[in-house]
């Protein structure tokens, strides 16, 4: 079956499974039917109408992870209304550009927040003060129509807004019941990121989509994640960024394999880790590649795991998804050859809210290029090779960020890792290397370590390590954030 918006998904769950237990909140002990799903999320639609909120206006929301948070999104859906997502850390700056940005005329949060909502300069709405339901024709919403706008998580410049439609949420829903990991009825799911981020919001469209009991933490415990999976009986979870070597580094425990877990879903797997993780719990480790802009894009399935595990495989287009690897011109490149993943098909964003020119260059002869590196093997599975834009020039050779920012995660001491590009006069660029470290390791003892394990133009130059880097809402290092310059940068030439 495949379905047309959001709205439908919320009301075929309800008809299904009415009283199928459907979300657990483990913070706060709330659970939810799909029957009382579809009840409040209409409720919350009437509420939101009382609030002068009509068909297309777009409505801020800035809370933790709580039911409120995913009943506003699907009631926004069900009213043809549009959710600007407000991560919990911004502050009057970052906040204050994706309400100008977007258009926002409400914010919906909690008292919790009234301090950084008095200094926004829009109409606010504190959950503790809900206004009265107002009658209003529901479900009229179409796959085209605009559900999200979504921040990219603005690793350079000002974060841009993605217009995401239903079709966009409905594909992807879709996608995780016709293609791996075929969830289904029997299936407990499990997300911990932020509800301000897609993957929590993709993870509640599955759940409707497949009958399955989706279990939200408050955020990403690593010391008790597993015992969280136990005690839910959890069989599915998605992650992605520093969360598999964080998971890796807490102490070992005898009950690691004592899980009902089937398959684990995640995103940039590091490569020298991959086996570890599937050793150590006894589950396959699956990679999965998409982006805010393109939603479910490839993945590795059961038929290839075996053979590609820590060779940095992201599998292969989904059914609604075709794949393609270019040279600078957009024109196909051979297979092993490495290029640009490009991607088209349905369930893609309808571009960046008011910037036609980036709109443009992201989605060039009818595909939309990534910015990601990869090649295609003889059998048709794509891997990923690194960023265009994390390319670094020194004296006439390239240096992938992402091969050296893999090397320095392998170090026991390296929590996080970033690579990035300093002028110099003589070779054109020189690499800079920022490492968030447990002051365990010097620089010159993490610069000795990749160059054990690197061709020597390969490895950095420059040195800064800290104590924390910067991080995106989907906990990548946001690169924009540090500095292109080497004062106070340990310098490995000059010792």
């Amino acid at each position: 079956m495949t379905t047309t918006d959001v709205a439908a998904l919320v009301r075929r769950a309800a008809e299904r499974w009415p009283d199928r237990m459907a979300w657990t909140f483990d913070q706060t002990g709330d659970s939810l039917t799909f029957g009382q799903i579809a009840d409040r999320s209409a409720a919350t639609a009437r509420t939101l109408a009382g609030l002068g909120v009509h068909r297309g206006d777009r409505v801020a929301v800035m809370l933790p992870n709580v039911p409120d948070f995913p009943l506003l999104w699907l009631a926004l859906a069900r009213l043809g209304a549009v959710l600007v997502p407000l991560n919990l850390n911004y502050r009057s700056h970052d906040a204050g550009h994706v309400l100008a940005d977007s258009g926002a005329g409400l914010l919906v949060t909690t008292r919790a927040y009234n301090d950084l909502a008095d200094r926004l300069g829009v109409r606010v709405n504190y959950l503790e003060d809900r206004a009265p339901e107002a009658e209003v024709l529901l479900d009229r919403s179409h796959p085209e129509d605009l559900l999200n706008i979504q921040y990219t998580s603005g690793t350079t410049g000002l974060p841009k807004g993605c217009l995401l439609p239903h079709r966009y949420w409905t594909a992807l829903a879709d996608s995780m019941v016709s293609d791996f990991p075929h969830l289904g009825e029997s299936d407990v799911m499990l997300t911990c990121q932020p509800f301000s981020y897609v993957d929590p919001q993709w993870n509640v469209l599955a759940a409707l989509r497949s009958g399955a009991h989706l279990v939200v933490l408050d955020r990403f415990h690593p010391a008790g994640f597993w015992a969280k999976i136990r005690q839910y009986g959890v069989t599915y979870f998605y992650c992605l960024g520093l969360m598999p070597t964080l998971l890796l580094r807490m102490p070992p425990d005898p009950r690691d394999r004592d899980h009902a877990v089937r398959a684990v879903q995640c995103s940039a797997i590091p490569v020298t880790i991959h086996r570890d993780l599937e050793e150590r719990w006894g589950v396959p480790w699956y990679e999965a590649f998409g982006m805010t802009e393109t939603g479910a894009d490839l993945r590795v399935g059961p038929g290839d795991h075996d053979e590609t595990v820590g060779t940095g495989c992201i599998g292969r287009p989904l059914a609604h998804r075709d794949v393609r690897i270019v040279d600078e011109a957009g024109d196909l490149v051979e297979r092993g050859t490495v290029g640009e993943i490009v991607l088209r098909g349905i369930g893609l964003m309808d571009g960046y809210l008011d910037h036609a020119e980036a709109t443009a260059r992201a989605f060039r002869n009818g595909w939309f290029h990534t910015g990601d590196l990869g090649r295609m093997d003889e059998q048709g599975r794509v891997y990923h090779t690194g960023r265009l834009k994390d390319m670094i020039r020194r004296s006439g050779e390239n240096i992938s960020a992402a091969e050296v920012e893999e090397v320095l995660l392998g170090h026991p001491a390296v929590r996080a890792a970033a690579l990035v590009p300093v002028p110099d006069e003589l070779r054109g660029e020189e690499a800079k290397a920022y490492a968030a470290t447990d002051g365990t390791v010097s620089a010159a003892e993490l610069a000795a370590y990749c160059a054990e394990r690197l061709a020597y133009f390969k490895v950095p130059r420059y040195w800064e390590l800290r104590d924390e880097l910067p991080m995106t809402a989907s906990e990548r290092v946001a690169k924009g954030r540090l500095p292109r310059h080497t004062a106070g940068a340990y310098d490995r030439a000059a010792r």
